[in-house]
């Protein structure tokens, strides 16, 4: 497969930067909104915003539970930032109502690195990213708690850990997409395509 159908749920947040990251990378990049909408993809990114607000629509738009049902099937899902927050099967300090999606056995803490006004950039060196270390620009960051035994530890910052992966499931604290560096993107779209190629045999 050398063009993969990868979504980007567009109920909130970075989301045009992610489809212009993915189209770098040779995927087919579109954006995601309604239920019926991942029927069409072969992988879908969850971008950063606010957790809460994203968690809300989801639900209001009737794609959280599909969501969910897809991400356990199988689909691949790489979540930047809030994003992060979504694939956590915990979070530490949930605000009221909020859900996530799931995907990682991780517990997260939200606004980890501080608030917005603490935003920071800071080269993250990323396991399975070739070349030189990523520019991880950090935004009312999460970071992950802890992790279950499936979970592979991909990037370190500061003694927090800011990358994961768990199957064909991939999340980072931090916003490659905000870069111009679209080597975290390549990843995830071959993750995608690995899938696709397993699926087919």
């Amino acid at each position: 497969m050398s063009d993969p159908v990868v979504g980007v749920l567009a109920l909130q947040g970075d989301v045009r930067e992610h489809l212009v990251a993915l189209a770098a990378t040779g995927a087919v990049a579109r954006p995601v909104r309604r239920a019926q909408e991942l029927d069409g993809i072969d992988g879908l990114v969850l971008p950063g915003g606010e957790s809460t607000t994203i968690s809300k629509l989801a639900v209001l738009f009737g794609v959280l539970d599909p969501l969910r049902a897809r991400v356990r099937a199988g689909l691949p899902v790489y979540g930047t930032c809030a994003g992060m927050i979504l694939l956590a099967d915990k979070i530490l300090d949930p605000r009221s109502g909020q859900e996530t999606v799931g995907g990682i056995d991780m517990i997260v803490r939200r606004n980890a690195f501080g608030r917005q006004n603490e935003s920071f950039e800071a080269a993250v060196a990323v396991r399975g990213v070739p070349g030189k270390p990523v520019e991880g620009v950090f935004i009312r960051a999460p970071w992950v708690e802890s992790v279950g035994g499936a979970v592979e530890v991909l990037a370190e910052h500061d003694g927090h850990i800011v990358a994961v992966r768990q199957g064909d499931v991939l999340a980072t604290s931090f916003h490659p997409e905000l870069t111009g560096d679209h080597r975290v993107h390549a990843l995830f779209v071959d993750m995608v395509r690995a899938r696709a190629k397993a699926d087919a045999l």
